[in-house]
């Protein structure tokens, strides 16, 4: 589908660039009805069933110039999307979007971008570069380490007569009162807390060492300043807590029996051959993560590219804002984050810059290698992308739709640049030539006039993370 913005690009130095943005009169028709079309389902007017209002009437209803706004502000982002797009850029950091004055009817509308772009690169030899690649091996303690943790998940806990202990667990009940009143939250019955886990209020478990089974004690805590319950925040409790039970963890034996009991196994000889299998599964594909990676760095090294430091800082804002995003998602808030580093967000962004220097030039190795060797996305392989995303559960019609509306947003074609990125990260890859990781770590410790200048390392960059 054809672009429905024209666009006029023009170089602004230091990678930057402005591009002058112009929607065609009718693309901004559509988008002015169908804003009046969702403004009438919210109106009430004589003649015309609610939610049934004609655009028409609603623009004579409201006004012109108020449908207008609400058009450009839905529709706004898909032009920005579809002009980078037909401009053919990768952009770098926060843009500065200027819109003109709202046109008059049959009118296009015109908006500027200034925004940075990832630098181009001028290629050095990037086909047969020697990368490390280590060989794989099973770390013996690794096979331990997962048998302790599945002796654990076995565990069982057995009731004892003694003083409970660290590591011990006790089964209580428990009311707790702050300022005299009781709290919520403060009292429960028949918990059973693991003594030495740090999971209670700081000083809570510890008073219950030494503890048996009928014994009444009185508990004094402090919390912590910054409790999540603001209301409880620095304040003194006192807790009554009557011990109902101590109970002892008991790990099951590691034998036969055991291995049986993990997952079916004949022997414990089979259970721990079977770990070696699955982490020698995964140390392959970490070093095959790893060799991708030093490939890329490779011909990055051997190419020159130029990245202005305000495009860098540019740069480590936005992987800051992914990553506040990606905390938001998993449920943490960034702004704690930042409390417990005990740093601030553009502490935090000056700390990146190595990283993000590094990513925006792997970005502009990889782009010039797409453009030289002619690399092409087809749609199917976009389908294949949105497959693999949306897992194997996903019908034929869902697939469709998703790429309808990925298409619609202007999300298509960001998707087929980073799979034409990936594309390139294969080419070098099936070109490279490995050799021994020791001996790559040796010419890494030579000196050269290049490694005069510091480059940071950090979370390795590659394309869609």
């Amino acid at each position: 589908m054809p672009a429905a913005v024209t666009t006029k690009t023009t170089e602004l130095g230091e990678s930057r660039v402005r591009v002058e943005v112009e929607v065609p009169s009718d693309a901004l028709e559509r988008e002015m009805q169908s804003a009046a079309s969702q403004i009438g389902r919210e109106m009430r007017v004589p003649g015309f069933r609610s939610g049934k209002v004609p655009p028409q009437v609603v623009i004579q209803q409201v006004g012109r110039e108020a449908v207008l706004d609400e058009a450009v502000r839905r529709g706004l982002p898909t032009w920005y999307e579809e002009a980078l797009s037909a401009a053919g850029i990768n952009t770098v950091g926060d843009p500065k979007v200027d819109l003109s004055d709202l046109p008059e009817k049959g009118s296009p509308l015109a908006f500027t971008i200034e925004v940075g772009i990832v630098p181009p690169a001028r290629l050095g030899d990037y086909k047969g570069v020697e990368v490390g690649r280590r060989e794989p091996k099973v770390d013996q303690d690794g096979v331990q380490t997962e048998l302790e943790r599945l002796r654990e998940a076995l565990a069982s806990l057995e009731t004892v007569e003694r003083e409970a202990a660290s590591g011990d667990f006790v089964v209580i009940d428990f009311t707790g009162i702050v300022d005299g009143q009781p709290f919520q939250g403060g009292d429960g019955r028949g918990q059973v807390v693991e003594l030495g886990s740090g999971r209670l209020v700081p000083g809570f478990e510890e008073q219950l060492e030494g503890a048996q089974a009928g014994d009444e004690r009185e508990v004094r805590v402090t919390f912590p300043e910054d409790y999540a319950a603001e209301e409880l925040a620095g304040k003194e409790a006192v807790f009554a807590v009557e011990v109902k039970e101590v109970k002892e963890k008991r790990l099951p034996e590691l034998d036969d029996d055991f291995a049986l009991e993990a997952g079916g196994y004949d022997s414990l000889d089979e259970l721990r051959a079977e770990i070696e299998q699955r982490l020698g599964e995964a140390d392959e594909r970490a070093i095959e993560a790893e060799f991708r990676e030093a490939a890329v760095d490779a011909v990055v090294a051997q190419a020159r590219i130029d990245v202005p430091h305000e495009l860098v800082h540019s740069k480590a804002h936005e992987m800051w804002h992914r990553t506040a995003r990606r905390m938001s998602a998993q449920g943490v808030d960034p702004r704690r984050y930042l409390e417990l580093s005990g740093k601030t967000e553009e502490e935090l962004v000056t700390e990146s810059e190595p990283d993000a220097e590094l990513a925006l030039k792997r970005e502009a190795v990889l782009a010039e290698i797409v453009k030289t060797e002619g690399i092409e996305v087809s749609d199917e392989e976009v389908t294949e992308a949105l497959r693999d995303a949306a897992g194997p559960d996903a019908s034929d019609r869902q697939l469709k739709r998703a790429l309808k509306r990925a298409r619609s947003q202007g999300a298509d074609e960001a998707l087929k640049e980073d799979i034409a990125m990936r594309k390139a990260v294969d080419l070098l890859v099936e070109h490279a030539k490995p050799i021994p990781a020791e001996q790559a770590a040796a010419r890494e410790k030579l000196w050269t006039p290049e490694k005069e200048q510091e480059q940071g390392a950090g979370q390795i960059w590659t394309p869609g993370s």
